[in-house]
């Protein structure tokens, strides 16, 4: 029976939710731990007072069981992963993770010895005393490594938490908090344990030690409460432990690599085909994704959710051996069903073919850019939920008619220069100019909904201002100067798309079609201002009073409520 016919004895979709939740306790740990270290700044009784608190939480046996379950099997899990994945070539990003993930246990074995196998079976009283003597005066090269230590588990549960909340709408909005807080609580930490070890140290200068009780990996003469135990035998003590948990661990990564070399062996006589449109042909063993297959083939293929499943961006259409093709399974279709995928549509990610098969890339990056296939330039984007803001002037073929070309550039840049700086003012970012429209994007940085009270009152300034210019220049324009904005709120991919050096961040989608339709039914209906019913719902704005409609859209199976504002009425959303 091959490798890829055997029912999995837990689920690749059930395997990321136990190491998602192994690795969040393990992170809460290290939260409380270096906040219990950011306390040596006011002083080390203070710290060693709140870390009885820290020891009743885990060092009861449902915390041990907790703690070191949870580290133990985030350690399996993640050798898992590498023993699955087909090919270890990845992004930089998820590499540095990876490696991070693996260097934790090796730098931590040690300090788990020192504190809790002697605390555990030699009464060694771990305090902060003991340990800030230990690390600063008795072992300073330990305590370096202490503090890459914190710094290296600091940054990968960092990176896990973040490619774990990227695509959720609201996480732009905290993340610039969050970010803060990663940077302060690992410096203040880092300050914490500096400022316990002067204080040792001052002590230890007036008392004229030579030694210390309680510390570890020193040559004291004596150690622990419970007995005297030399610094020669305590090494001797500990080492078994030592050889046993470092032995253990380059055991079983000695066999990963083993099990992948026999694995690859042995699926050299189960190969399938991959041939895409352009003819290239890829050679992968049975159990390969699509995916897996175009990066060990090194041919560029769109993954921005990084193979999870949790876009379509790597979808393929199916042109040949469809019946060497599996179901699609429930994270896949869920997807699928989403996007409204046709039956020859599936996922690269997930397909997993049982026999040659040829395939066509939807979304392909173009030959002549030479995009690496792992690069973020690579990405298309990623769904964003924003407002899409559109305005254009009314009447400006007429009132270029009779004016010299300087004079229309000069006209168009003031009209600009006040787009610009109100969208960028209430927080938007402006997309382009079209002719005399302009595009910009609301919510790149800010929840929804205070995106939506920004993009409208960006329109009832420019309204405003636009009408002011009009009236400034009254004397030499042949009609009113008036503009239209149009208003609609809504899901869009948003990225860097363009060619070469011509790039820059835009939205595609419904919502930036609906959009410019909106704009479209200001001049159709002479308002200044016309917004979507999703914007008037998000931005929470009183309603009562404004007209209403419902609107066809092309590409919309049901009418859309708009509401109509004309320039009058504008200034109540200002």
């Amino acid at each position: 029976m091959t490798t890829e016919a055997r029912k999995p004895i837990i689920s690749d979709r059930l395997a990321r939710k136990f190491r998602l939740g192994s690795g969040l306790i393990i992170f809460v740990f290290v939260i409380m731990h270096l906040a219990n270290h950011s306390l040596g700044l006011i002083s080390l009784s203070v710290a060693d007072h709140a870390q009885h608190w820290f020891m009743a939480v885990w060092r009861n046996p449902v915390g041990t069981v907790l703690l070191y379950g949870a580290l133990i099997v985030h350690i399996l899990l993640v050798l898992r992963m590498l023993y699955k994945r087909r090919t270890l070539v990845m992004p930089a990003g998820e590499a540095f993770q990876i490696v991070t993930g693996l260097l934790v246990p090796v730098l931590l074995i040690d300090h788990i010895i020192g504190t809790r196998i002697l605390h555990d079976i030699y009464g060694y009283q771990d305090n902060y005393r003991a340990i800030v003597h230990s690390l600063w005066i008795t072992s300073p090269a330990n305590g370096v490594r202490q503090a890459v230590v914190l710094v290296v588990v600091w940054i990968h549960g960092c990176i896990g938490i973040h490619f774990w909340l990227r695509y959720r709408s609201w996480y732009t909005a905290i993340a610039p908090l969050m970010l803060s807080f990663a940077i302060v609580l690992p410096v203040l930490a880092l300050l914490g344990f500096a400022a316990m070890g002067r204080t040792v140290s001052h002590e230890a200068a007036q008392n004229d030690e030579r030694g210390f009780r309680g510390g570890y990996y020193s040559d004291m003469r004596s150690y622990g409460e419970a007995g005297s135990i030399p610094g020669r035998q305590m090494v001797s003590a500990i080492w078994p432990y030592r050889v046993g948990f470092y032995g253990a661990f380059s055991a079983s990564i000695i066999s990963l690599f083993a099990f992948r070399t026999h694995r690859r062996l042995r699926e050299r006589q189960h190969q399938f085909a991959v041939r895409y449109a352009g003819g290239e042909v890829v050679h992968a063993p049975r159990g390969f994704t699509v995916l897996e297959a175009s990066r060990l083939g090194g041919i560029p293929h769109y993954s921005v959710c990084g193979g999870k499943g949790q876009c379509s961006t790597c979808r393929v259409q199916i042109i040949e051996g469809a019946d060497n093709l599996p179901p699609p399974e429930a994270l896949e279709q869920k997807t699928l069903n989403r996007i409204g995928a046709t039956p020859d549509v599936r996922l690269a990610c997930q397909l997993r073919p049982t026999g040659n098969v040829s395939v066509l890339p939807l979304l392909t990056p173009m030959a002549e850019s030479n995009i690496p296939v792992y690069s973020q330039t690579a990405s298309p984007g990623r769904e964003r939920e924003i407002v899409v803001f559109f305005c254009d002037l009314r009447h400006f073929t007429t009132l270029t008619e009779s004016r010299l070309p300087f004079d229309i550039v000069f006209l168009l840049n003031r009209y600009f220069a006040i787009v610009g700086r109100i969208i960028e003012s209430n927080g938007g970012r402006m997309d382009k100019f079209i002719g005399d429209g302009a595009m910009a994007l609301f919510g790149l940085r800010t929840t929804p909904q205070e995106a939506n009270r920004q993009a409208l009152k960006a329109a009832a300034e420019i309204i405003r201002e636009i009408g002011k210019l009009g009236e400034e220049l009254a004397v030499e324009l042949s009609v009113p100067l008036e503009v239209v904005v149009g208003l609609h709120t809504g899901l869009a991919v948003v990225g860097s798309m363009g060619y070469g050096n011509v790039k820059n961040v835009t939205a595609i989608g419904d919502t930036v079609n609906v959009a410019s339709r909106l704009e479209s039914v200001a001049k159709e209906f002479s308002r200044a201002l016309v917004f979507s019913e999703p914007v008037a719902t998000l931005s929470g704005i009183d309603i009562a009073g404004i007209e209403s409609r419902e609107i066809a859209v092309r590409g919309r199976g049901e009418p859309l409520r708009v509401y109509i504002v004309p320039k009058e009425e504008s200034g109540r959303f200002a």
